[in-house]
C-alpha cells in the first residue's frame, strides 16, 4: 500500500452497555410490586370487615340473650311486697280509669290483684281504691263474682274507698264490698247500660253515595252504621240492654240490700250523684278516704299496695309478640300457593 493511498477513517469505539444498575426495577417488576401491594391491603382489609362482623355479631346475640333474661325475670317477679307480708297493714287495690280487658283495671289484673291480697296472712282487710267512669259489664261482673268468692273463702272484710268517680260497671264491683266510703265531692251511680253508634245513612244520600251490603243471613248487618236502622233491630238491641241493666240492678240489690232507698224511682235509671247524696240514697255507707278507713275501720295504718299493673318488660313482649305475628303474616301471603 503506498503512503498516498487515503485510510478509511477509524469507526469509533461503540461505547459499552451501561450495566443495570443494583435495585432498579423494571417497569413489569414495578407493575407486580403494586399488583401485589393492593392485593396485601384489600386482602387485610376484607379480613378486618369480617373481624368487623363477627364481633357485631356476637354483640348482637348478647344483647338478646341479656334481653330475654330481663324479660323473664321482669315477668315473673311479683313485686316487693314479700317483705311486709307478715306485719299487720291494709293491703290496696286501685282500680283506676276504664275498666276493661286491655287496661290495667281488666279482671285479670285485679282479680289476681285479690287473690295475693285475701291470701296474704298479714292483711287484716282489703281496701279497693276507686277512681273510674265505668266500663264493661262483662270484666265487672268477673271481678264482682270473684270478690264475693274470696270474702267468703278467707273471711276478711273487703271495703270500698271512692275518690274522684265510682260509676256504671265501677259501681258493679263497689257493691261487692262490705261497705263503701265516699268523698262529698264524688261522682257515684249510673246504674244503667248503654249502647252507643252513628247513622251515616241521610249524608250518604246527600253525597250520592250507595251503600252495598252483601250479607249471608238477614240480621248480619244488624246496627251497620250505614245502613238505616230497623224497627226489629232496635227492639232487639233494646232487649239486650234491659237483660244487662236488670242484671246490674239485681247485683246492687243484693250488695246494697235494705241500705238501698227504694222507695227512689230514678235511682236505677242511670243518673250519678255527689258522695253525700250517694250516702244519704244508700248507695254508699259514709264519708271517709283511704287513711281512715285504715285508721280507724281496718285498725291497720300501713298500707301496702298490691295493685298488679304492666311492667315495661310485659309491653315489650307484648309488642315484640305482635311484631313477629305480623312479620308471619306477611311471610305467609309472600308464599306462593301450591299448583
Amino acid at each position: 500500500m503506498n503512503e498516498n493511498d487515503t485510510l478509511p477513517p477509524e469507526r469509533p469505539a461503540e461505547a459499552p452497555a451501561a450495566a443495570p444498575t443494583v435495585g432498579a426495577a423494571t417497569p413489569a417488576a414495578g407493575s407486580a410490586a403494586w399488583e401485589r401491594s393492593a392485593m396485601e391491603k384489600l386482602l387485610f382489609a376484607t379480613l378486618e370487615e369480617q373481624k368487623a362482623q363477627r364481633r357485631w355479631r356476637t354483640f348482637t346475640r348478647l344483647a338478646w340473650l341479656a334481653f330475654f333474661i330481663f324479660l323473664v325475670w321482669s315477668l315473673t317477679w311479683k313485686g316487693n311486697v314479700s317483705g311486709e307480708k307478715l306485719a299487720p297493714h291494709t293491703a290496696v287495690i286501685e282500680i283506676e280509669g276504664e275498666i276493661g280487658p286491655k287496661s290495667e283495671s281488666s279482671a285479670e289484673f285485679i282479680v289476681a290483684a285479690a287473690k295475693a291480697a285475701f291470701e296474704d296472712e298479714g292483711a287484716q282487710g282489703v281496701v279497693l281504691l276507686i277512681n273510674s267512669p265505668g266500663g264493661s259489664p262483662v270484666q265487672a261482673g268477673i271481678i264482682n263474682d270473684e270478690l264475693r268468692r274470696l270474702k267468703a273463702k278467707y273471711k276478711k272484710p273487703l271495703y270500698a274507698v271512692v275518690e274522684e268517680s265510682c260509676a256504671s260497671a265501677a259501681y258493679y264491683i263497689a257493691v261487692s264490698a262490705d261497705r263503701i266510703f265516699v268523698d262529698k265531692a264524688s261522682i257515684v251511680g249510673s246504674i244503667g247500660v248503654l249502647m252507643e253508634g252513628f247513622g251515616f245513612v241521610g249524608l250518604m244520600e246527600k253525597l250520592g253515595v250507595e251503600r252495598r251490603l252483601l250479607t249471608a243471613g238477614e240480621n248480619k248487618g244488624f246496627l251497620d252504621p250505614f245502613s238505616p236502622q230497623t224497627d226489629r233491630h232496635r227492639e232487639h238491641a233494646q232487649q239486650m240492654l234491659d237483660v244487662v241493666h236488670r242484671q246490674f240492678i239485681d247485683v246492687v240489690k243484693t250488695g246494697r240490700g235494705k241500705r238501698l232507698k227504694a222507695d227512689m224511682p230514678e235511682l236505677f235509671s242511670g243518673l250519678f250523684w255527689t258522695g253525700q247524696q250517694a250516702v244519704d240514697l244508700g248507695l254508699a255507707d259514709q264519708l271517709g278516704n283511704l287513711d281512715f278507713v285504715a285508721r280507724e275501720v281496718i285498725k291497720a295504718e300501713d298500707l301496702v299496695d298490691y295493685t298488679r299493673r304492666e311492667n315495661v318488660a310485659e309491653r315489650l313482649a307484648k309488642r315484640f309478640g305482635a311484631a313477629v305475628g305480623e312479620g308471619a303474616v306477611k311471610a305467609l301471603r309472600t308464599v306462593q300457593p301450591l299448583r
